[in-house]
C-alpha cells in the first residue's frame, strides 16, 4: 500500500519525469542545482545543511499550475489533498503595478515538519479572476466562464480515487499506480488544438489569462529545484548558454542570514502547440508559457519581520527607479545592512524570525524554521519576466473582491496562515525542552 507520503513522494517523481520529457532544460536546471549542492556542501560543510539536510534539499521540488474557475479548484485541491497536501496562504497577484496578473493563487504543501521532513512537494496553484472588469469586460467575461464551463481538466475517475486515498490514507497498490498514472496525466501538456483567434483576444489582455483560458488543458508552468546558492547555479546556466530572467528575485546575497526565499527561472521557451485557424485548418505553430525556475530558501520571518522586510522592498523600490538589475542588486544589499540585523542571535533578539529549539547531548540548541511559502511580488515578478508584454488593464475600475475566505468558500477547505503554522512549530519545540 502507497500511504499518503509515499503517494507525494511519488506523484512528485511522476510530474518531474514526465515535466523533463517535455522541457529538456529543465533536466540540465535539475543537473546543475545537484552540481551547485554538492560543491556547496563540499566547500561548507558547517553550515550547508543549516536550513535542511543535502537529501531534502536535493529532492524538494515545488510546481505551479493555474486553473479558471472555482470547480477546478476544488478538484485539483481533492487532488493535491490525497497527497497530504493542504491550502497554505492567500496569494494575490492582480492590482496596478506593471507585473499585475488576473489571479489569485495559494499554495498546496505539507503542513507538518514531519511530512515536509518526508517530502517537502508544494504546487503553488493560481486561479483565474474573471469578474475583476480591470482585465475582462462583461461580454469578454460571459465568453471566458462558457469556454471554461465546457471542459474537464480533472475527470471524475481520477478525482473519485483522490477521495478515497484522502479518506484512507493511502491506496493499494494497483489503485495507487492507476491514481499517479491518470494525475499526472491531467497536467501533460495537451496536443488539442489550440483556437488561435481566442488565445491572442486573451493574450492582448495577459498571457497568464491566455494559458489558463484560452487552451482546453492545464499543464505545469514550471518544477522548481531547490539550490543552496542560487548565484552559483545563475552564473552555470548563463554559461550553458541558457537565458536567465534579468534578476533574481527577492532579497539579496549578502553576508548576514538568508530570509525568506529568493527565486530566479530561464526564459520560457518556445515550445511546438497546434493552432485552429478561423477558417477551421489546423496548423503548427509555438507558444512560449513555461519556464524554468530555481529557488533558495531562507528563514521564515515572523509578522514583525515580514513587515519590516515589506518596508526594505519599499525603500528599494524608491532608491532603485530606473537603474540595472546590478544596480537594484547593489541598492537591496545597502538596505538589508541597514536595517536587518546580520546574525541569526540578532534576528531572534528582534523578534524577527522564528525558530525551533531541541536538546542536543544535554544543550539546548537552537535551529532556523524554513520558509516553506512563496512571495506574491517575486511570484509576479517571474510570471511577469517570461511573457512577451505587459498586456493590458483598466486601473481606473474596481477589481473584484477575493481573499483566502473566498479560496476556502471555493474549495471547502480550510486555507491555512502560514505565520500560524511556523509559529504553532516554534511554541511545540518550546515545550519539548520544557518537559
Amino acid at each position: 500500500m502507497y500511504d499518503t507520503h509515499a503517494l507525494r513522494a511519488a506523484f512528485a517523481r511522476h510530474l518531474s519525469a514526465m515535466y523533463g520529457t517535455e522541457v529538456p532544460a529543465y533536466n540540465t536546471l535539475v543537473d546543475t542545482s545537484t552540481a551547485v549542492n554538492t560543491d556547496h556542501l563540499t566547500a561548507h560543510p558547517g553550515t550547508a545543511e543549516r536550513l535542511g539536510t543535502i537529501d531534502r534539499v536535493t529532492a524538494e521540488r515545488h510546481g505551479a499550475i493555474r486553473v479558471g474557475t472555482a470547480r477546478e479548484l476544488a478538484r485539483v485541491a481533492q487532488i493535491f489533498a490525497a497527497l497530504g497536501m493542504e491550502p497554505v496562504g492567500f496569494y494575490d497577484l492582480r492590482g496596478d503595478a506593471a507585473t499585475s496578473l488576473p489571479i489569485v493563487s495559494t499554495a498546496f504543501r505539507p503542513t507538518t515538519p514531519e511530512a515536509l521532513a518526508l517530502n517537502p512537494f508544494r504546487v503553488f496553484t493560481s486561479v483565474l479572476v474573471t469578474d475583476d472588469r480591470r482585465y475582462f469586460d462583461a461580454d469578454l467575461q460571459e465568453e471566458l466562464d462558457a469556454f471554461l464551463a465546457s471542459r474537464e481538466l480533472f475527470p471524475d475517475p481520477v478525482v473519485e480515487l483522490a477521495a478515497k486515498a484522502e479518506a484512507e490514507g493511502g491506496l493499494e497498490d494497483d489503485e495507487a499506480e492507476r491514481f499517479l498514472r491518470e494525475a499526472t496525466a491531467c497536467f501533460e501538456l495537451t496536443t488539442e488544438p489550440v483556437d488561435r483567434a481566442w488565445y491572442q483576444r486573451l493574450a492582448a489582455i495577459s498571457g497568464v489569462a491566455a494559458d489558463i483560458g484560452g487552451v482546453p488543458r492545464t499543464h505545469i508552468n514550471h518544477l522548481t529545484p531547490r539550490v543552496l546558492d542560487i548565484d552559483d547555479l545563475y552564473v552555470r546556466m548563463t554559461e550553458q548558454g541558457i537565458t536567465m530572467i534579468d534578476e533574481i528575485q527577492g532579497p539579496p546575497a549578502w553576508e548576514g542570514p538568508d530570509v525568506l526565499l529568493r527565486q530566479t527561472s530561464f526564459k520560457a521557451l518556445a515550445e511546438r502547440r497546434r493552432f485552429r485557424e478561423e477558417d477551421g485548418s489546423v496548423v503548427d505553430g509555438t507558444l512560449s508559457v513555461r519556464f524554468g525556475e530555481v529557488e533558495q530558501r531562507g528563514i521564515a520571518l515572523t509578522p514583525a519581520g515580514r513587515e519590516l522586510y515589506d518596508r526594505m522592498v519599499v525603500e528599494v523600490d524608491e532608491r532603485a527607479a530606473g537603474v540595472t538589475p546590478e544596480e537594484r542588486d547593489a541598492i537591496k544589499k545597502d538596505v538589508w545592512r541597514a536595517h536587518l540585523p546580520p546574525t541569526e542571535d540578532g534576528l531572534e533578539e528582534q523578534g524577527l524570525a522564528f525558530f525551533e529549539w531541541k536538546v542536543v547531548d544535554g544543550e539546548v540548541v537552537r535551529t532556523p524554521i524554513v520558509y516553506e511559502d512563496f512571495l506574491p511580488r517575486s511570484a509576479a515578478g517571474i510570471f511577469a519576466s517570461n511573457l512577451d508584454d505587459a498586456g493590458s488593464r483598466d486601473t481606473t475600475l474596481e477589481g473584484s473582491q477575493r481573499d483566502e475566505h473566498w479560496l476556502a468558500e471555493a474549495m471547502q477547505r480550510t486555507v491555512h496562515d502560514p505565520m500560524a503554522l511556523y509559529r504553532a512549530q516554534s511554541d511545540a519545540s518550546r515545550k519539548d525542552i520544557d518537559r
